[in-house]
């Protein structure tokens, strides 16, 4: 079934679910509201090297894993962990970005957060569905605080309404780097998570899609295409 959707649906057009307000993953352009980041860019070349046009559907986090699951979307491509507990509901194309967890804190609190212990029984901001947030459920005594952005956590830790803000590492830089001024008096604490890795999930069962776009990753990086796309958005390589 999953194999004869993906045909019918998208031979000609690929609906890619995304949440945009991960910069500098997915975001919406300020001026010209177009879908930009690191993931927009590799999907729209992923779609150039299938021969399909990329449509972006905008949802909420939450609900993209059940809207592939529903065939409303034929792939999900926003900054999603790949977790045992997604695997069972979904099926992930090969991982294309190691990413990890880090800690947005208030400037002057750096002695109070110097490891995890030290997250315990306090208030945490996070967004709603991404890895911090399951991160946060896992340390004894903590108060959660759920946003539907990372920048609206960033400005609840701001005002005092939170203690720290658990989030991905990428997305504290690019947010303290594009955003100076209502980043001012805030700054990412070192702190030790585990390591993570980010991929694009398809609905169980639909190897061909899956293989599809496993094939033009892999074109990218042995083209120098990836390299060229992770340096424009991370400066490196």
């Amino acid at each position: 079934m999953a194999l004869a959707s993906f045909a019918a649906s998208a031979a000609d057009t690929l609906r890619v679910g995304t949440h945009p307000t991960f910069a500098p993953f997915e975001f919406l352009d300020s001026s010209s509201r177009e879908y930009v980041g690191f993931d927009m860019d590799m999907i729209r070349e992923i779609g150039k090297r299938m021969k399909v046009e990329v449509e972006f559907v905008n949802m909420g986090f939450d609900g993209l894993i059940p809207a592939l699951m529903t065939n409303n979307i034929d792939i999900v491509v926003s900054g999603v962990t790949i977790t045992e507990e997604r695997k069972k509901r979904v099926d992930f194309c090969e991982p294309y970005y190691q990413a990890g967890q880090g800690l947005m804190i208030r400037v002057g609190d750096e002695a109070k957060y110097q490891k995890i212990e030290d997250l315990h029984n306090k208030t945490i901001a996070v967004q709603i569905g991404t890895t911090g947030a399951e991160v946060a459920k896992g340390i004894p005594g903590t108060k959660i605080k759920a946003f539907n952005t990372s920048a609206e956590a960033f400005m609840d830790l701001k005002m005092n309404g939170s203690d720290v803000v658990i989030t991905d590492r990428p997305v504290i830089g690019y947010f303290l780097v594009t955003n100076a001024r209502a980043a001012k008096g805030l700054k990412r604490q070192p702190m030790q998570f585990d390591s993570e890795y980010f991929g694009f999930a398809v609905k169980k069962g639909n190897t061909e899609l899956r293989d599809k776009v496993n094939a033009a990753m892999k074109s990218m990086k042995d083209d120098g295409t990836y390299d060229k796309i992770y340096a424009k958005w991370f400066g490196e390589s």
